[in-house]
Parts: C-alpha cells; structure tokens; sequence
C-alpha cells in the first residue's frame, strides 16, 4: 500500500509539472489595498460603452479571446504599431477587430486612472479581462467573479500571432490541438465557442462555405438562402452578419440550437455538431442554459490564466494601453 501511495504522489508531481505556476499568482479581489472600487469603476464605464455602442459586447469578447492566445492575456494586442515595429494589432488575423472592443478597455482605463487613489495601479490586461465579463453579463449572460493580477506585456510583434489564432476553417481535430496547446480541454473550447452568440462576422469569412457551387451540406439550405442574399460575391467587404441570426444581442445558449439546425456561420462553429465527438456537448448545452453557463464560466477562468505574466521583469501597468511605456 505505501508504494502505491508513493506511486500516485510521484504521478500527481509530474501531472503538475506541466501546468503554468504563474496562474496560481492570480486571485480575486486582487486591487482591493491599492484600488478598493476597481471593478464598480470598470462596470460602470463598460455600461456607458454598451449603451452607447451595442456592438461593444461582441468586439470585447472576440479581444480578451485574441489577446489571451497570442503570448497570453496581457493586452499586447492593445498596442499601436509605432516606427519599424509592427504590432499585434496590425496582424491580418487582427484587422477585423471591431474599434469599439479596443475603445471599451481605453474608456475604462481613463475612468480607472480618474480616481487619484487607482492611477497607473490598474493593468489594462485586468481591465480588459473585467471588461469582458461585465459585457457578457450586459447581454444577458452569467456574472461571475474573476482573478486579477495580471502585468501587460512588455512586447507586442505581428509575427507572433502566426499560426496562434484558429481560422474559421478549422476541423475538430485543429480546434482541439490548439487549445489544448494553452491548456484548454475540448469542453472549454466548445463553451468559449458560444461566444459568437453575441459576435459579428464579415462576409467575405464565410463566403466558402455559400456558394452555390460550393456549398457546405452540413449547412441548413435555408440558412444559406439568407446569407446568400446578404453576401452576394460582389458584396462590400466591411459589412459583417451576425454570428447567431436568432438572438443576436443576447449571451445565451442559442448558439447550440442553431448548429443542431445546421445554422453554425463557420465550419470551425458547425463541426462542433458535425462531429459525433462534440455532439453530445452541443446537445447537452442546447438543451440546458444552466449547464451551459456554468462551463462558460469555467472555461473563461481557464481563458484568463493563459500565458499571464505576474513577474515585474516580465510586465507592467501600462499607462496608456495602446503605448509602451518610456
């Protein structure tokens, strides 16, 4: 018995070896000394934002999601090409990044910065983590806690989101290996996926799969009828459909029913139905908000620890989020 035991302590040392020390630095309520009133402040701006701009909901999530899988969630994506360095931003995987995700993180940096007490305490990594979750819980979905403490990056490189961010393109098996590559399971994947119930795409994303000649079966004929009519091949490139045609302003598990009715706008989004490994999830949290919430809420934890930096040698708290600091 006790070489069983020492067996299953040397195992569970090695399953630890692999997992990021960094996110355990991580906590909530993390600004609490510096800066007691953060996450009302952010709250309040990110309100003031989705007002006035509706689309912000689905341009902020689609941001925290670019940023974390490029070098981790520490908002170099934010940041501004300047002289020979071209930025994340500048990617052609980031150009179709809606303004008002980057303007909703600027807006509440300035009302951080605002109170004398939070000036510069605040990284705008973490505010772009809270910003997410006050926007999904905006549109209807679930409000949750999250963990703080993140530093911004020191660098941002167009050249590193090569290969980093999955294409609409992607089968099962793509989705899963580079997830798994940031330690994300398929059921985290499949649950930060529903995200698009609340996204915008342009057209010229999905026009592969709406040709008439080239039409994907696993889409609903009717489905592709309508997206036909609003993406014909000479269409504007600046103008975007929603990602759920059914509710598209609210976060919900829609999102599911629709890839059940072959409404899913990307392959990477119909396979999870497609697929007979994914299916069941898809049926399970279509059938069941509840559930469904609750995995998105695991599964944006796990999100937000992804490559995070918490070493000062590492990172810092930007002063202007789009701007190194000198």
């Amino acid at each position: 018995m006790g070489a069983g035991i020492r067996l299953l302590a040397a195992l569970l040392v090695l399953a630890s070896a692999g997992t990021p020390r960094c996110a355990a630095q991580l906590r909530q309520n993390y600004y609490d000394a510096v800066c007691p009133g953060v996450e009302s402040i952010v709250r309040d701006a990110v309100a003031k934002k989705v007002n006035d701009t509706p689309v912000a909901v689905g341009a902020t999530v689609r941001l925290f999601f670019h940023d974390c899988f490029v070098q981790g969630c520490d908002a170099s994506v934010i940041v501004v090409s300047s002289g020979n360095n071209t930025a994340e931003k500048d990617h052609s995987a980031n150009l179709s990044l809606a303004g008002d995700g980057f303007d909703t993180v600027i807006k509440a940096k300035a009302a951080v910065d605002a109170v004398p007490q939070c000036t510069n305490q605040v990284s705008c990594a973490d505010i772009l983590t809270m910003a997410t979750r006050d926007v999904i819980a905006l549109a209807g979905g679930p409000a949750y806690a999250v963990e703080l403490g993140r530093l911004d990056g020191l660098s941002s490189l167009a050249s590193n989101v090569d290969g980093n961010l999955p294409p609409p393109s992607f089968d099962l098996d793509q989705l899963n290996a580079m997830f798994t590559a940031n330690n994300l399971s398929q059921t985290d994947m499949i649950a930060l996926s529903a995200a698009h119930t609340v996204g915008f795409a342009h057209c010229g994303t999905f026009a592969g799969r709406i040709q008439t000649a080239s039409q994907d079966p696993t889409m609903d004929s009717g489905y592709a009828s309508q997206l036909q009519a609003a993406c014909p091949a000479d269409v504007d490139p600046n103008v975007a459909l929603s990602i759920d045609p059914v509710t598209p302003k609210v976060f919900d598990n829609q999102y599911f029913v629709n890839l059940q009715k072959g409404m899913g706008l990307f392959t990477s989004d119909q396979v999870l139905y497609s697929d007979t490994r994914s299916r069941p999830t898809v049926d399970a949290w279509a059938a069941n908000s509840s559930d469904f919430q609750a995995a998105f809420v695991a599964a944006m934890t796990n999100l937000g620890r992804v490559g995070v930096k918490t070493d000062p040698s590492l990172g810092n708290i930007r002063r202007d989020c789009a701007v190194f600091n000198s």
